[in-house]
């Protein structure tokens, strides 16, 4: 093992058996380094690495800290490497969208408060009649998100946040091509967020799937 490498993994023990706490300051360099059995330089590296990955905080002139370890902050990293994603590989983003989006569709319609619901209702009102193909992916990727935050888990509302960017490109590309694709998405949108106001799961699954299966299958066709 490499001996940044080492060095990441000694750190992540500390916090993992709870040594090291969200929101914890870690010990002076000089006292860590010796504690670890690590130099210095390979402390620093190791640092950098895992604040880069939003597990440490680093602070000029204050010190280094664990950060809240929320699932959003972790899955920062994880977004940013799905960007490399290339075009032959969009379909396969769309087929862990299609795993994910149902079920996290299901849990917004026995979880999402009343309040959000009206929110969901609101972001399909606010889309124009006849939107540019710019507004209606942007009005489709907030129903979306919202829907996701909806379910009452954070860690599935960041993976399908983190999985948006790759099947975006798709989504304008069906809007510029397909005819029909408007009146698909809002029809579908709409049977989503009914099937959510009236507390239905598993309609709302069924719906969640018919709408990315849609994509999905035209962008096989497509291809």
């Amino acid at each position: 093992m490499a001996v940044t490498d080492a060095a990441i993994d000694k750190i992540k023990q500390m916090i993992t058996s709870g040594e090291l706490a969200p929101g914890d300051r870690l010990p002076k360099e000089a006292d860590l380094a010796e504690r670890l059995g690590l130099s210095r330089n390979s402390l620093r590296e190791a640092v950098r690495a895992l604040a880069l990955i939003n597990v440490l905080d680093v602070r000029q002139g204050d010190g280094t800290y664990v950060t809240s370890l929320q699932p959003h902050l972790l899955l920062e990293a994880m977004s940013f490497v799905v960007d490399f994603h290339r075009d032959d590989t969009v379909l396969q983003f769309l087929e862990v969208r299609r795993v994910l989006e149902p079920a996290a569709t299901a849990m917004a319609a026995m979880n999402m408060p009343d309040e959000d619901v009206k929110e969901l209702r609101a972001i399909l009102d606010a889309l124009p009649a006849d939107p540019s193909v710019e507004e209606l992916v942007a009005n489709d990727l907030r129903f979306h998100q919202h829907i996701a935050a909806g379910s009452g888990n954070p860690v599935l509302c960041s993976l399908i946040d983190s999985l948006s960017g790759p099947t975006t490109r798709a989504r304008v590309w069906r809007g510029l091509t397909q005819e029909g694709a408007l009146d698909d998405t809002r029809e579908q949108h709409v049977m989503i967020c009914d099937a959510i106001a009236a507390r239905r799961p598993e309609v709302a699954r069924a719906w969640a799937t018919v709408h990315v299966a849609g994509v999905e299958e035209w962008l096989r066709r497509t291809l």
